[in-house]
């Protein structure tokens, strides 16, 4: 007990002042930028250019700016210009250096904390492009102001000079440019796509705004996209909805101030059975919504249930329209600017303000009121499509408790297919979805039990895309997967009663195995999105290609790969038969060896190449399908936590994958017909 004594009293007086660590200026950011954009991969990458730009669209909700110009630059960096009313030059009183360096160095620094340079702005935290500037190995800011162009540049957030007027200039306005720090950031490389997209919603929420983007990366073919809307989110909507039978040609849409903050609604119903309600506040998207979404929805409800038995579509002994009904084929995008947004986290996922749901409660049921009045056949075929969503409730819950309330009373009864493993603890088990009975008995008998669960599905699961959930009840794998799941469905969804907290989708290579994916995928994405949104589904990556060549073999998860493993491997037994030369091994040993090895060649493969290339014999095959696989080759490729390769499924623009879904599984054939042949070209190899 001493010695313990001893050890505690000597690590205590190792722990003194200099073990603290103070991080001046902008050297927090660097330390930890996750802290500040997320994470340095792809995703953080792009945070650098929404920092810029927000400031840009802070100036034209102000008033003060209506052109922002975005360049992709040859050297691999972003400028962004606007015509605003430039940043401050001028001394600032508590640092003693000049506004645009304060707010260039100093986190926390900036005009949104107070006074009146923003009545509305989406930073407020004031660490945005201080926190550019700092993962950047180079930023220039180039200021118009007073009829002088003033201009500083930064290496990794230090001033390499101070500021300084480098000529006259007409008009106002700021200009950052700045090349991301390869050592901070995995990727450096910004996608073009990514960047339109954010745009163009930027647009739509900032009505009057003209936003260019030019990707002049390449020398000789310079790509240039402007965005104006004049509709606002009117036009977002639309946009929405492209690809979607709207249930009524008029698309609602109210502006109005309430309670000092500015509200922005549009909507329009379509004839899918999903809803997509995208939330802003101060054109920040707010994932998880918040108070504002709240007060729509109340709104929403309260306002058709009137108005329905007002006009007789619901009698006295009907029940209210409830809220999951009125949100069947609803899309609608909501978008306030207040003074004071009270964001949770820095990522802004959701909106706080209590006023905000009582300001768009106010807005949204006068004017929607007004909307259902004045437009009747609108108002007929909305209340129709809410009163066939109730009615599919009433069906969908009677369907859900014979299915999975009977389980319950029977002890919640496993699907007698499902091989569960031994472990009760969700964070260490996982769950592979397998085609077929072959593929499931292979995995039963590599899998590690304890840990592993497999559930064999019978052929292709329905499309959850064309079908309610009444329907998707009575298709039993999806009956099968909710029950090992354990989470339940629609408003019975419980997240914390997940059996697995890695649920792996495991499907063979194939234009089948791709179809089975994509259907789970639709199935997981509209049913079950909080799976995805916290990390729990996987897609496993088996091999493509096995190569041998002599005792060597390799396992190919990419096609574009096998090329070069086949030089590497060709090359190093090359390297070990001179080896061998100079030890004066035999010829013939080598020969044997190789003529050994080759004949070991999994017969449960289709031999694509066996030829001998610089006096290397070479044997390729290719995997026939998970359920041709050995138990081992299975364990040892796909299953093996150790060894195998798994790609985590997320969703970085929800927007965009919502419009995919819609295309690729929705019942109009048009969009699906336009998107293969647009990407036809792209397609590598086809498996028909």
């Amino acid at each position: 007990m001493a010695k313990n004594d001893d050890k505690k009293t000597k690590a205590v007086s190792n722990y003194g002042a200099d073990q603290i660590q103070v991080l001046e200026g902008l050297d927090p950011v660097r330390k930890r930028p996750g802290m500040y954009i997320g994470n340095t991969a792809e995703a953080g990458l792009h945070h650098l250019i929404w920092e810029v730009v927000d400031n840009s669209i802070d100036e034209a909700m102000a008033g003060h700016c209506d052109l922002i110009k975005l360049k992709l630059l040859p050297e691999g960096g972003i400028s962004c210009e606007d015509n605003g009313r430039g940043i401050p030059v001028e001394k600032h009183k508590a640092t003693g250096k000049s506004s645009l360096e304060t707010v260039l160095t100093v986190l926390h620094a900036g005009g949104k904390f107070g006074g009146e340079g923003y009545k509305v702005s989406g930073g407020l935290h004031g660490v945005g492009v201080s926190v550019v500037n700092a993962l950047s190995t180079y930023l220039k800011a180039e200021v118009k102001r007073d009829g002088q162009l003033w201009m500083q540049e930064y290496s990794r957030g230090k001033p390499k000079k101070t500021i300084a007027s480098v000529g006259k200039a007409k008009g106002t306005g700021t200009k950052i440019t700045f090349e991301p720090d390869d050592t901070i950031f995995s990727v450096t490389t910004f996608n073009l796509q990514t960047i339109l997209d954010h745009m163009r919603q930027q647009t739509y929420l900032t009505k009057g705004v003209k936003i260019l983007v030019c990707d002049e990366r390449k020398k000789d073919n310079h790509q240039c996209y402007a965005f104006y809307f004049e509709g606002g989110v009117r036009s977002y909507v639309r946009h929405l909805n492209i690809h979607l039978d709207a249930k009524h040609d008029n698309i609602f849409y109210v502006e109005k101030e309430a309670e000092e903050i500015s509200v922005e609604v549009a909507l329009q119903y379509n004839d899918e059975y999903n809803e997509n309600v995208m939330a802003f506040a101060n054109n920040i998207y707010n994932l998880e919504g918040g108070m504002h979404v709240i007060g729509f929805r109340t709104a929403l409800t309260r306002t058709l249930n009137n108005f329905a038995r007002k006009k007789n579509y619901l009698k006295e002994k009907d029940a209210n329209l409830g809220a999951e009904d009125v949100r069947e084929g609803l899309t609608a995008v909501i978008s306030i600017k207040l003074r004071e947004p009270q964001f949770e986290g820095q990522t802004k996922a959701k909106l706080g303000n209590v006023e905000a749901r009582s300001a768009v409660d106010k807005v949204m049921s006068e004017a929607f009121e007004i909307y259902l009045e004045e437009n009747p056949r609108d108002a007929e075929a909305i209340i129709g499509k809410c009163v066939l969503a109730a009615r599919a409730r009433v069906a969908a819950k009677a369907a859900r408790d014979t299915v999975l309330r009977k389980g319950a009373l029977d002890g919640f009864a496993l699907p007698g297919k499902l091989a569960d493993c031994s472990s009760k603890d969700p964070k260490i088990s996982e769950i592979f979805i397998v085609e077929g009975d072959s593929a499931g008995g292979s995995a039963k008998q590599g899998r590690n039990r304890e840990t592993q669960a497999i559930l064999p599905l019978r052929g292709k699961i329905l499309n959850v895309e064309r079908a309610r959930l009444d329907k998707m009840l009575a298709n039993n794998e999806i009956k099968s997967l909710i029950i090992a799941m354990g989470t339940n469905i629609g408003e019975q969804f419980t997240i914390e009663d997940l059996r697995y907290h890695k649920i792996v989708i495991m499907t063979d290579a194939d234009v089948d195995g791709s179809h089975i994916r994509t259907l789970l995928l639709t199935l997981f994405y509209r049913h079950f999105p909080a799976l995805i949104q916290q990390g729990h589904i996987y897609v496993a990556q088996p091999p493509l290609f096995r190569i041998q060549v002599g005792s060597e073999v390799r396992w190919i998860y990419l096609e574009e790969d096998l090329q070069n493993a086949k030089e590497q491997m060709v090359a190093t037994a090359q390297a070990k038969r001179q080896t061998n030369k100079d030890a004066k091994k035999s010829k013939e040993d080598v020969v044997s060896e190789e003529e050994t090895a080759e004949e070991t060649a999994d017969e449960t493969m289709e031999t694509l190449e066996s030829a001998e290339i610089a006096g290397v014999k070479v044997n390729i095959q290719r995997y026939k399908g998970l359920g041709e696989m050995n138990p081992d080759q299975l364990w040892n490729t796909t299953m093996d936590p150790m060894q195998r390769k798994m790609k985590r499924i997320t969703v970085e623009d929800a927007e965009k994958a919502d419009e995919i879904f819609d295309v690729l599984m929705g019942s109009d054939v048009a969009p699906r017909k336009r998107f293969i042949q647009t990407h036809a070209k792209s397609v590598k190899n086809l498996d028909i």
